[in-house]
């Protein structure tokens, strides 16, 4: 059992916190907006600034966000393992990422938080498929990159026991090609051509 911090409450934060109960973690839900604080009694809820309690910290939020998280949290953040499940779309296109061609928002993110471990994971997930815990017929994976052996198998253990699978996909180089997919899955739903409660599957 773990304990994990979740900032953002939002469709993401709200899934992955249920994943997290079920793996039977202890959770905090640090919510930005107040409005969507998560209302599982199970969860413990804190407002943005307040102190992160987990040993595990998923940031469920916007890319835009990250810097504000880093400005917020940087030095509480040491030592801790940290959840980047960010795609870096230029939203005012939606036809590009806006990090570097050889670089990631995760990559760019352990870089801002050099004592943090940082993993890349749920970027290539839509919240609905997390929630149900199936993309059409076949069990939902989590796809999860970094290049700590061990906080990637803290984290498939903290998952264990709740609806999805997790696979283990290399070191934080391979963030980039999640954040691919990732923006490929955006860009489908958001252009209509496939739904929000649709994903790439993994047989």
């Amino acid at each position: 059992m773990a304990t994990i911090s979740i900032v953002g409450s939002g469709n993401m934060g709200t899934a992955i916190a249920g994943l997290a109960l079920a793996g039977g973690n202890d959770v905090q839900v640090v919510a930005r907006d107040q409005a969507k604080v998560a209302v599982d009694p199970a969860v413990t809820t804190a407002s943005f600034g307040d102190a992160l309690t987990g040993d595990i910290v998923v940031l469920a939020l916007p890319y835009p966000a990250l810097d504000d998280v880093v400005a917020t949290y940087g030095d509480q953040l040491a030592g801790r393992t940290v959840v980047d499940i960010t795609n870096p779309l230029d939203f005012s296109t939606f036809d590009s990422l806006v990090v570097p061609a050889d670089s990631s928002a995760a990559a760019e993110l352990a870089a801002k938080l050099p004592g943090a471990t940082v993993l890349k994971a749920f970027n290539t997930n839509f919240a609905a498929t997390l929630a149900s815990g199936t993309v059409g017929d076949v069990t939902t994976t989590v796809l999860v990159a970094g290049d700590d052996a061990d906080a990637k198998a803290a984290l498939t253990a903290a998952l264990d026991g709740s609806a999805v699978r997790v696979v283990d996909a290399g070191s934080l180089r391979r963030a980039r090609e999640l954040e691919a997919l990732g923006f490929l899955q955006l860009t489908l739903a958001a252009g209509e051509r496939t739904q929000w409660t649709t994903g790439f599957a993994l047989l």
